[in-house]
């Protein structure tokens, strides 16, 4: 019975931290963006083994209270122990208050804190100590609030669950260890997104409710608290669980194998996938993939690239014709989902300007990004290199002095910028691009009254834009050519752009909403530069950085990878629909090729319009590395797995074939080994090129 009344704190929280999260589990289930039908047996396995991995991980996790069961003592207060501990803590605090210590080495807010967290331990523990006629209430009192504490934590994980599967439709990955990172973008971009005061204030009421009822059932453990002996027995058998849940989290994830990826994800818990994704930001592709003989690795790759010499993409590429150096300017646009057009089948006019555009323009209709993030779209088209395992080089502290897009328009005498309409410090853009060459105008650029309207991520598109002519303007002085890649943001959660712009109102926060504006905001750019003196001279590039969802039934769904790209020249590139199978990563080597650019190439993306161009596209997330060829799909994935899928059309009868975006991707009985090879040369010999530093500017 005593040992019950013990461990009944860590009882009734355990229960609530399951119910908590069985109760996520059925609303995600139920979620829209979970797209997917789930069988009684999907769906018991999501229950039983997510309850599973869940009382694991609170397991671990309990710890903490564990801790703070444990320093529950009333012989502490004794004479004279009480007094000396007392002595004790003031001497600390008076010495951190007033002497150089080593939290002053770390400087910041770190000595605050300190001061503050030994303040508050003494004072604590100085009215627990003078006030023993109060202490049981005080006790209660300081107990209360820490049941609050983990109750607001867990309330607040599922809450966060929630918000992040409604975005991405996975649970934490990379993603959520960026945002601790960027926490004042991040948080400024759920207070515009979200009801946040009703939202904390109803997480508030769920909290101190269900704080009341767990301490109304558990604060009888604070009437006898446990002896040193109970307290030695309470260790013994809480290591022991701990011991066990350590290997038993991991090992919870294998079965973490269906066919369903949806059915993967609801069955993990969320803490673990967020310490899995903090642990493991890069992947070291020789230990968690199939590899290859280096030799055969390259050997491999030169039969889809002929003109490699060595165990380097290194190789010249001689264009036909005379160079022409007119200036580029690559716009990539924040989250264009090809289905956001027209041309794709999209019926609600919420790109008007790019679908007249598309048909002015050299319109590629199979091109696949790279990635589900803006990092990994912005990696294709400056570096030109199959995605690889882990985070995007963007965000790699080896990031700079690559071989890039900027590096061949420098050697070309070109101007070279970086345009962003919010801070570039976010996701490490402004270390990459200005590492690499590349000039940055980004928000600390504008000047207050080049600003009309702003929200977390940025000034709005239309602002950018027009200082992008105003750049522009002074670089066409210079005589030199020009090279700017303009990064747009208003295509982004939360949707908010400058009133009565669109037909879709400012305050709808819609995703819709931001598309349009988007559009709109290219509308007039386009309409500023035809005005400039430079315009006739120019080339536009224009592609999505990713589409706006990355969810689906599969590890990489097709159609969400599918992207909107054409170049637009009037007068030099005829209009004209491209349907090659294509990458994020060969856009730029095209152009180069139209523009007749002789050059020392590094890049594995290539000129499309080459004869001896072999149609492939590459597709992945931070673990899954996907090779597109031949209608089939091949997927080599950590620890040495690899999948393949016959990729069969689902035909809309509505749109013309090179349009057509939906593949049912049906597991291969029998894998083509020659597909899965031709995969592991392009992703192996990728990471070593960067790992090794073989891919550093020419």
């Amino acid at each position: 019975m005593k040992t019950a009344k013990n461990i009944n704190p860590f009882l009734k929280l355990g229960i609530f931290y399951l119910t908590v999260n069985l109760i996520l589990r059925i609303i995600l289930i139920f979620h829209p963006i979970t797209q997917s039908f789930f069988g009684f047996s999907s769906v018991v396995k999501i229950v039983l083994f997510g309850l599973v991995s869940d009382f694991f991980v609170f397991s671990l996790a309990g710890a903490f209270l564990l801790l703070y069961q444990l320093f529950l003592s009333d012989s502490k207060y004794n004479k004279p122990w009480g007094y000396i501990i007392f002595g004790l803590l003031s001497g600390l605090l008076i010495y951190i208050s007033f002497f150089n210590t080593i939290l002053n080495e770390y400087g910041g807010v770190v000595p605050t804190i300190g001061i503050a967290l030994v303040g508050l331990k003494t004072g604590l523990f100085g009215l627990l100590l003078f006030l023993p006629k109060y202490r049981k209430n005080i006790r209660l009192v300081l107990y209360s609030i820490t049941m609050f504490i983990f109750v607001l934590v867990i309330i607040q994980n599922a809450v966060s669950e929630f918000f992040f599967w409604n975005e991405f439709g996975v649970k934490y990955n990379f993603i959520a260890v960026d945002y601790l990172v960027y926490t004042n973008t991040v948080i400024g971009n759920i207070m515009e997104s979200y009801p946040v005061v009703p939202l904390f204030i109803g997480i508030g009421i769920v909290a101190l409710t269900s704080t009341y009822f767990i301490v109304k059932k558990t604060k009888v453990f604070l009437d006898n608290l446990p002896s040193l002996k109970e307290k030695i027995q309470l260790t013994v058998t809480y290591t022991l669980l701990f011991v066990i849940s350590l290997f038993a989290v991991p090992f919870m994830t294998k079965f973490e194998n269906s066919q369903n990826v949806f059915v993967n994800e609801l069955q993990a818990n969320g803490v673990y996938k967020f310490y899995l994704a903090f642990m493991n930001s890069e992947l070291d592709y020789e230990k968690f993939y199939k590899t290859m003989p280096e030799k055969e690795a390259y050997a491999l790759l030169k039969q889809d690239i002929p003109s490699l010499k060595s165990a380097s993409t290194l190789r010249a590429i001689q264009a036909e014709g005379i160079e022409l150096h007119k200036n580029v300017i690559l716009i990539t646009v924040e989250s264009l989902s090809a289905d956001f057009m027209k041309t794709y089948g999209n019926g609600q006019s919420i790109t008007p300007f790019l679908d007249s555009l598309a048909n002015k323009s050299l319109l590629f209709t199979n091109l696949y990004a790279t990635g589900n993030r803006t990092v990994r779209g912005l990696e294709a088209v400056t570096l030109c290199i199959p995605p690889t395992a882990g985070e995007s080089v963007v965000k790699r502290e080896d990031n700079k002095n690559k071989f890039s897009t900027g590096s061949v328009f420098k050697q070309k005498g070109y101007h070279v910028k970086y345009l962003y309409g919010g801070d570039a410090y976010f996701d490490n853009m402004e270390s990459f691009f200005s590492g690499n060459g590349y000039d940055i105008v980004d928000k600390k650029s504008l000047q207050p009254n080049e600003i009309t309207f702003q929200n977390i991520w940025g000034v709005c598109d239309e602002d950018m834009a027009k200082k992008a002519i105003s750049v522009m303007n002074e670089e066409s002085k210079s005589g030199k050519p020009f090279f700017n890649h303009w990064m747009t943001v208003s295509n982004h959660r939360p949707f908010t752009y400058p009133e009565n712009k669109i037909d879709i109102p400012a305050e709808s926060k819609s995703r819709e909403g931001g598309v349009k504006y988007t559009d709109y905001a290219l509308h007039q750019f386009f309409k500023m530069a035809e005005k400039q003196s430079w315009f006739k001279n120019t080339v536009f590039v224009i592609v999505a950085d990713h589409c706006a969802s990355s969810s689906g039934k599969t590890e990489l769904p097709m159609e969400k990878y599918r992207i909107p790209a054409m170049i637009y020249a009037p007068g030099f590139i005829e209009p004209q629909r491209n349907q090659t199978l294509m990458s994020q990563i060969d856009l730029m080597p095209t152009l180069f090729g139209l523009l007749h650019f002789d050059y020392e190439s590094k890049f594995y993306g290539e000129d499309i319009m080459k004869s001896n161009y072999k149609p492939r596209a590459f597709i992945a997330t931070y673990q899954d590395l996907g090779l597109i060829k031949n209608n089939m799909l091949t997927i080599i994935s950590p620890v040495k797995k690899v999948k393949q899928f016959d990729l069969i059309c689902k035909p809309d009868g509505k749109l013309s074939n090179e349009f057509q975006i939906h593949f049912e991707e049906k597991p291969k009985k029998v894998i083509d080994e020659t597909l899965v090879k031709d995969a592991i040369s392009h992703y192996q010999t990728a990471s070593e090129m960067l790992k090794n530093k073989k891919y550093q500017k020419v």
